[in-house]
């Protein structure tokens, strides 16, 4: 006769679970999975400001790729960006002209900042009269918005800037909306070690102004 009483390693039968520790158990593992997963692979962002326009627009939720550019060691408490030691990454590469990344803030490392690639190590870099040029040849600037027209008389840095070399483990950043983008123009190159992670997809976006749901936005894979 077949015994369906459950066996633990033993033999002998195991202990019922109460259901009060089943779900903190539950709740534990789930806790930790989070965890894992915000730590290593993906994780969420929120689109607050303009500088990304209109690839981005305030009130976008994001998709942000962890492992894009290699593994990055937990140096941070959870939730409360208190970093423990110097930023460590294994199997790292470098982001390629074109992705946007969410990096931390070189000014203020607690603040999470979304930019576009612009410049890769080795690039020579200028703008004039809000053109880009890489290595003396025009950037084929195809997601840039620009609201206002080029000055008569130069406007240093963000209509005219450089020529500027970049350095090896670093990129230049800059805003797609470019009379209205805090980036390396004004604070320098980026660190590559800085880097969050690629953003990939928006799951959510919410107007704020107008209190709806943009659900044409669902789903839009990033470039």
């Amino acid at each position: 006769m077949t015994n369906k009483t459950t066996e633990n390693i033993e033999g002998g039968a195991a202990p019922k679970k109460s259901v009060a520790r089943e779900y903190v158990e539950a709740i534990l593992i789930a806790l930790l999975l989070a965890l894992f997963i915000r730590t290593f692979a993906v994780q969420a962002f929120k689109i607050p400001s303009g500088s990304m326009e209109t690839t981005l627009l305030i009130g976008d939720h994001i998709l942000v790729s962890k492992f894009a550019y290699g593994t990055h060691i937990p140096n941070e408490i959870p939730f409360l960006n208190i970093k423990l030691f110097d930023d460590i990454i294994l199997f790292s590469s470098e982001p390629e002209r074109g992705d946007i990344i969410v990096f931390k803030f070189p000014k203020d490392e607690t603040r999470d900042f979304i930019k576009r690639v612009i410049g890769v190590p080795g690039d020579l870099l200028e703008v004039r009269h809000q053109k880009i040029f890489i290595n003396g040849k025009p950037y084929e600037d195809l997601h840039a918005r620009h609201t206002k027209s080029p000055s008569n008389s130069p406007l240093v840095p963000r209509d005219d800037f450089g020529p500027v070399l970049v350095p090896e483990g670093h990129v230049f950043m800059m805003g797609d909306n470019r009379e209205n983008s805090q980036d390396s123009r004004y604070w320098g190159f980026l660190d590559i070690k800085k880097v969050r992670g690629k953003a990939l997809i928006i799951y959510w976006s919410w107007n704020q102004l107008e209190s709806w749901v943009r659900f044409d936005r669902f789903g839009k894979i990033l470039e």
